[in-house]
């Protein structure tokens, strides 16, 4: 996901206690300089401020950071001639959400009724796969002549 342009999230939200992957394509990867370092911090006061080496790619620099439980992301990028690519002075700041907790399932069903139905939907799809194997590996050979024939003793 694109947020501001040249700054990309491998998701679609920032969330509070996860890890992200950033990738960087801005000024410092356009005029391909060699290091480029993440300055990053969390909230109003940059709390755990912090600074990582990104990793030089064909796609931009990128790295990985673990987002805390704060209300904002913060960053900027400087490089090797610590020259600064801070968005115009306005940094870049991403709000951080808490995580959604709606398909976490709280309460459990114990009866043995469950585990049986996974069972028996476990097996049909092992048929089923079994199935599709034969007809892919089978139905050419026939269709193609080239298999063994049975020979008949009859005769």
């Amino acid at each position: 996901m694109e947020l501001i342009k040249n700054v990309f999230f491998n998701t679609d939200k920032l969330v509070k206690n996860s890890t992200v992957k950033i990738s960087y394509t801005g000024v410092f990867f356009e005029n391909n300089s060699e290091d480029v370092y993440i300055h990053f911090g969390f909230g109003n006061s940059w709390d755990e401020l912090s600074e990582i080496k990104m990793e030089k790619t064909e796609l931009g620099f990128q790295t990985e950071i673990k987002l805390i439980d704060s209300d904002s992301f913060n960053f900027c990028f400087r490089n090797e001639k610590n020259e600064w690519d801070n968005n115009n002075g306005e940094n870049y700041i991403f709000p951080l959400e808490s995580q959604n907790l709606d398909l976490v399932v709280t309460n459990v069903d114990s009866s043995l009724d469950r585990p049986n139905r996974l069972r028996k939907s476990y097996l049909w799809s092992k048929k089923i796969r079994l199935a599709i194997y034969k007809i892919i590996t089978y139905v050419p050979k026939l269709i193609s002549g080239n298999y063994k024939k049975v020979p008949n003793h009859n005769n």
